[in-house]
């Protein structure tokens, strides 16, 4: 399990998800680079987004493409390492009426539909998602993938929810600490609802979907809508 939680730390750059993040940051490259060449400069929203994962990019490139990066997360983060590059908005990224249709250049999201809530929640996730500009990345892990990315632990997802709390009470579990008593155990648990791809499909129809693989498994689920406005 330790190995496991090893790999998945995104603190050490030379972690497996780590590398996994630098493969997937060319597409957002792309991405910039097309909207830039379009607009001369690039307005990102990134819902549930935290500043330090944009240290995966070149600073240079951000800023000589004229790159604002507006930050959405309940209460904020505070990590906030450059003023002229970031804001941070306390929101609910599953209801943004303030900001109206296509309002950025580029929504972007990693790993966060899946910690939003139940369906209901997830459905308003990805329709603000695709409302909110004309180009969107969204990654997010993959249900059938053996470990789950969370808690470090094989096949741990794929278990009953009261067995997964059960465990939680035992002993800690990959980014979760032990359990103080089953209420701690099962907002754990149900923090993380992993998607398959039908579910994934249905919430951007309008994406090319990629497979981000392990060998021969699939790892990540990633939707890209490429196009810019007609």
């Amino acid at each position: 399990m330790k190995l496991i939680h090893a790999l998945q730390d995104n603190s050490d750059p030379n972690s497996l998800v780590s590398r996994f993040r630098r493969a997937r940051s060319r597409r957002v490259v792309e991405l910039i680079q097309a909207v830039h060449a379009e607009r001369g400069a690039v307005r990102i929203i990134d819902l549930g987004g935290e500043a330090e994962y944009w240290r995966l990019f070149e600073l240079d490139l951000l800023k000589s493409h004229r790159v604002h990066i507006t930050l959405i997360n309940p209460g904020g983060t505070g990590d906030v390492w450059d003023a002229d590059l970031f804001d941070e908005i306390d929101a609910d990224a599953c209801a943004l009426p303030q900001y109206a249709d296509n309002s950025f250049d580029l929504m972007h999201s990693n790993s966060v539909i899946e910690h939003v809530g139940d369906w209901v929640r997830m459905e308003a996730f990805a329709a603000e998602c695709r409302r909110l500009a004309p180009r969107y990345y969204v990654q997010t892990p993959y249900f059938w993938f053996p470990i789950e990315p969370h808690f470090s632990a094989p096949f741990f997802h794929w278990r009953s929810e009261q067995s997964r709390a059960r465990a939680l009470m035992r002993r800690a579990h990959g980014f979760s600490p032990r359990a103080a008593d089953v209420g701690a155990a099962m907002r754990d648990v149900q923090h993380a609802r992993l998607l398959d791809k039908t579910q994934f499909r249905f919430l951007y129809p309008d994406a090319v979907h990629h497979d981000e693989k392990v060998g021969p498994l699939t790892k990540s689920l990633i939707a890209v809508r490429a196009s810019g406005p007609a």
